[in-house]
């Protein structure tokens, strides 16, 4: 049975990881820590054997514990993680890696030399829309991926307006590190994650001062982005057009990932997915049908985690994959402020 430790108890924590935790066979949460100590004390209360803390050290202190989960505030993923792997833990973070390249290479550096595994969330790799798209281009069925759009729009979804969220030195920055991490990840594993070499990008805050319904300017800090949007070239020479905001004047909440091959395409919109090939001179469209998945993605997630530390499968997210997508992200919020593309 592999003991669990888990550090931040809040929201994510709550919907996203503990379903995961709780219902592998082979895993028991032994502990809890969050700075504040009563959510950790809230989050242990059906947990009656388990230990509960307000500071992480003393958790990663614990021999017995042998996985730690991290659920906190992105400033602090690469802190904890880089704590816990040097204490001889396996280490399950929420995204993103890290807020920085320098740190996401830390953690990658760090994994390497203690010879423990060190994943990051990458849940929407685990939809059956995705792992079906995944299996066809990796059959050739669509040739070669060579143009691609991704990105998740929101008409009106900023998320903990004035909290960690909206805080730059707490989040790193706004959708396009929230969001952003989701789709472009998605879209490089599905194109085989070719590397990054030039991005490009603006970004964008126009609501954070908007009044309210009731005309009221909200409080607390806004100090990121509400809208950013780039463009990305691969080694392979593929490119990526990416766009993800919070708020934004559009019909609807979309989030959408294409790529057009040689041989046919498809897009995933909201979830949908769609063929787009050529068959006897005649064009073809098609919409896959999926079963309700068995397990939620954060849950498969988890579980394939779990399974990795058991020996039983191998990583499909890699510390590696972490320090390209920061980099990406970094240079992305780079370019927006200098006004040119960079390169990676």
């Amino acid at each position: 049975m592999l003991k669990v430790g888990v550090i931040g108890t809040g929201g994510i924590f709550k919907w996203a990881h503990l379903p995961g935790w709780t219902s592998h066979k082979e895993v028991e949460i032994v502990a809890f820590c969050d700075a504040f100590r009563a959510s950790a004390e809230a989050a242990a209360k059906d947990f009656p054997d388990a230990k509960v803390y307000d500071d992480y050290r003393e958790l990663i202190d614990d021999p017995s514990i042998d996985i730690v989960g991290i659920s906190t505030p992105n400033l602090y993923h690469s802190e904890i993680a880089i704590a816990a792997l040097r204490k001889g833990k396996h280490v399950f973070c929420e995204k993103p890696d890290a807020v920085n390249p320098i740190e996401a290479q830390k953690m990658a550096d760090v994994a390497r030399e203690s010879g423990k595994l060190l994943m990051t969330m990458r849940n929407n790799r685990f939809s059956e829309e995705a792992k079906f798209a995944k299996r066809i281009i990796e059959q050739g069925q669509l040739g070669d991926l060579y143009m691609g759009r991704c990105g998740w729009i929101r008409r009106r979804g900023i998320p903990g307006r004035g909290g960690w969220f909206t805080t730059k030195s707490l989040s790193g920055g706004g959708p396009l590190i929230d969001l952003g991490v989701h789709m472009i990840d998605m879209a490089m594993w599905l194109s085989g994650n070719p590397k990054p070499v030039t991005v490009s990008g603006s970004t964008y805050r126009k609501f954070a001062d908007r009044p309210d319904a009731s005309g009221n300017i909200p409080e607390g800090t806004f100090d990121v982005e509400d809208l950013a949007a780039g463009f990305i070239r691969f080694d392979n020479g593929a490119s990526l057009q990416i766009e993800f905001s919070w708020a934004s004047n559009i019909e609807e909440e979309k989030k959408f990932l294409e790529w057009r091959g040689t041989e046919g395409g498809f897009s995933l919109v909201n979830d949908k997915l769609s063929l787009f090939t050529e068959n006897a001179g005649v064009l073809i469209d098609q919409q896959p049908k999926f079963p309700e998945a068995a397990v939620p993605q954060h849950t498969a997630n988890i579980w394939h985690f779990v399974e990795c530390v058991l020996g039983r499968e191998t990583p499909i997210i890699t510390p590696d994959h972490g320090v390209d997508m920061i980099k990406i992200l970094s240079a992305i919020y780079e370019s927006a402020e200098l006004g040119r593309e960079i390169r990676l």
